[in-house]
């Protein structure tokens, strides 16, 4: 069980950097001007990129809480 605190903490640290990102990828399309429907469009493959890191982030910080309270 001890491994299960530094892979937690890996596993949360990718999903932060996927979250930060989506954050960088949707900023620079809106300062790219774009028209509503393309920016529609980055936005719309950006969501799901968005969800499946905060779903990563979530359970690698699940991990971690876990692997404190067996610890």
């Amino acid at each position: 069980m001890s491994n299960l605190i530094p892979l937690g903490a890996v596993i949360t640290m990718m999903g932060l950097l996927g979250l930060i990102w989506c954050i960088y990828k949707v900023a620079r399309a809106r300062k790219q001007g774009l028209s509503d429907e393309e920016l529609r469009a980055v936005m719309q493959t950006t969501v799901g990129l968005n969800l499946g890191a905060l779903l990563l982030s979530a359970v690698g910080l699940m991990m971690v809480v876990l692997g404190i309270i067996l610890a």
